[in-house]
């Protein structure tokens, strides 16, 4: 009969195994792995090739049908070979090599970031003071007014207010003003402040403050690399190998943990992808930087 057809029967009608059974498998499986290392040492020359001896088409379909039963439909993918504290320190180191051109105060941090609903523009003010735009996926334009004095242009909708302002604090696209060291980082991305968005411990909402941070900021080589090892020190974080960002790149993902409280059928949690092999920030999940720089002026791209 042939191997393969005899492989695909065998596979069809096995059963696959109970989660509750795997435990116990798994551990006769790795007592075995122990004691063939020490009663079947092989020299190294000889152990260049697979060869399989004494071993017919139906002990190997017997041995695959043994895999088979013991992959359970239903559970989590295996765990990811990535480390997610290394992979987001690997990606702080990356940062810290990266070129520093500090943009002019009365320029501009272009972004361009692929979303769901289309990509996106953006051209946010270097020192906060002067007037930015960013242009959405639908072609409209929202209005990011500088700051000066204290004080910044109203708007009603895209049209500004004659005469009207509004109390402000400036909002810089070029962020010195943040930690260089990872403890004081990650203490002002879980304090009250504009950068953060949740509450004290929700830690997903503190992983779309990191990619809102490394989306459509300028951050300094020193900051850059605080913000991702900062981000190495929330607990219950996860890596997936095989991840993609907002634009579909592949890459490795590190994922933040879920409050006790949230209900995973609607929460989701916040995904970063980096480049698996250079650990360059790719984005998020759901975003994804696809061209930045500094310009000098609104509508202006690099």
């Amino acid at each position: 009969m042939d191997e393969l057809k005899l492989i695909a029967e065998r596979t069809d009608s096995v059963p696959l195994a109970e989660s509750a059974a795997l435990a116990a498998a798994r551990a006769r499986l790795m007592a075995e792995v122990a004691a063939a290392k020490t009663e079947n040492v092989v020299p190294l020359e000889k152990r260049r090739r697979w060869v399989w001896t004494g071993v017919g088409a139906t002990g190997l379909a017997a041995a695959i049908t043994a895999v088979v039963a013991l992959t359970p439909v239903g559970l989590e993918p295996p765990a990811a070979t990535a480390d997610p504290g290394a992979v987001l320190r690997s990606a702080a180191a990356a940062a810290l090599k990266a070129p520093d051109t500090p943009p002019k105060p009365d320029q501009f941090i272009y972004t361009k970031t692929k979303q769901p609903d289309g990509e996106r523009e953006s051209w946010i003010s270097a020192d906060g003071t002067h007037d930015g735009m960013i242009k959405m996926a639908d072609g409209s334009s929202f209005p990011l007014p500088g700051c000066r004095n204290g004080q910044a242009q109203a708007y009603k909708g895209e049209e500004p207010l004659k005469g009207v302002t509004e109390p402000c604090t400036p909002r810089p696209g070029y962020r010195v003003d943040l930690p260089t060291d990872a403890d004081a980082m990650f203490a002002h991305l879980n304090a009250d402040n504009a950068d953060h968005s949740g509450e004290k411990g929700d830690y997903n909402a503190m992983g779309k403050d990191v990619v809102a941070l490394a989306n459509e900021t300028y951050l300094p080589p020193a900051v850059r690399a605080a913000l991702f090892r900062a981000a190495a020190k929330v607990p219950g974080l996860r890596a997936v190998d095989h991840a993609k960002d907002g634009a579909g790149r592949p890459g490795v993902g590190i994922t933040w943990p879920l409050r006790p409280e949230d209900d995973p059928k609607v929460a989701k949690p916040e995904m970063i992808v980096f480049t698996a092999d250079t650990f360059l920030y790719l984005g998020g999940n759901g975003t994804a930087v696809t061209a930045s720089g500094v310009v000098d002026a609104v509508g202006q791209r690099p």
